[in-house]
């Protein structure tokens, strides 16, 4: 797995939209936390077009993204927000030069459709949050952020929930949003999940379309050979008129219960304020234990 390099003060980060619409007002606080830290920025040139609902056409957002890629002064690219329509630019991509010249891709929710197809590339992304939410994150959230971009270590400590199974297991963690890795099976950009640590998160979705995805996951054999799953945020599911009659995180714990890898619920990171920093591809250890949940991320560069 390539491993892009820590940055530095100095350093400039691109920040584009490969999905939704955002505007200036939305983008300029996340600018200024972003230039306290001691880091420039440059912004896509098409990154304030409008497209509909997006931020700009499909050759607009796939130009930016391009640029980003190719322009050797940018060591990492932020995603400003997610959305839909990363995927109708991820064939568009040449991602060449970011195996030859690797820097960080960030972001999370529709950015998972990179970090799958990085993945598959072989080179690690950092799921983080976004721009569009700096304003409500928290501070350990945004701290999250800077320190893993900075190349310091994560450690993150949480309490247990009720539903972990307990265990300790080691390997690469991948994953993201659950929607989107669902809707990825299949393609160029779909994922090997053997020996490797399953991280999921979602938001909005329908309850009984959460058993549809854990069904067909299982289905896919993604978690035949799984280290184990961890389990973000899992907010504001919906429910029919008729109900379903479980949460999301009972319906995981269903379709998992015959594997004997170890599960941890609660893990701060997807569509919460407090949205830790994980670097998806890399090296990863946790421990769920009856009263906490310990979890490594080992990045050195």
């Amino acid at each position: 797995m390539i491993i892009p390099p820590k940055l530095k003060k100095s350093d400039t980060i691109g920040i584009v939209s490969t999905a939704r619409k955002i505007s200036l007002a939305e983008l300029k606080p996340a600018i200024n936390i972003i230039e306290s830290w001691g880091l420039k920025i440059k912004l896509g040139a098409n990154l304030f077009e409008e497209d509909n609902q997006f931020s700009g056409d499909i050759l607009q957002r796939t130009s930016d993204l391009q640029r980003m890629i190719d322009d050797e002064s940018i060591k990492a690219v932020l995603c400003a927000r997610g959305g839909y329509g990363t995927v109708q630019i991820i064939d568009k991509i040449d991602f060449s030069k970011l195996i030859k010249n690797p820097k960080w891709i960030i972001g999370y929710s529709d950015v998972t459709v990179l970090h799958s197809h990085l993945n598959t590339l072989g080179v690690a992304t950092m799921h983080a949050t976004m721009p569009i939410n700096f304003l409500t994150n928290t501070k350990q959230a945004l701290e999250s952020l800077k320190k893993t971009l900075f190349g310091y270590t994560s450690i993150l400590e949480y309490d247990t929930h009720p539903f972990n199974k307990l265990g300790i297991a080691e390997g690469e963690i991948v994953g993201g949003n659950l929607s989107i890795f669902y809707s990825l099976l299949g393609s160029n950009s779909d994922i090997n999940t053997a020996g490797k640590i399953l991280f999921i998160e979602d938001l909005d979705e329908y309850l009984y379309h959460i058993d549809r995805m854990m069904m067909n996951l299982k289905r896919n054999g993604k978690f035949e050979k799984l280290r184990a799953i961890i389990v973000g945020g899992m907010n504001d599911m919906n429910d029919n008129d008729i109900p379903f009659g479980k949460s999301a995180e009972q319906i995981i714990l269903e379709h998992t219960n015959e594997f004997d890898f170890p599960i941890c619920f609660g893990f701060p990171a997807g569509h919460l304020n407090d949205n830790r920093a994980i670097l998806l591809g890399t090296k990863s250890k946790v421990e769920i234990a009856a009263k906490k949940v310990i979890f490594s991320n080992n990045f050195q560069q």
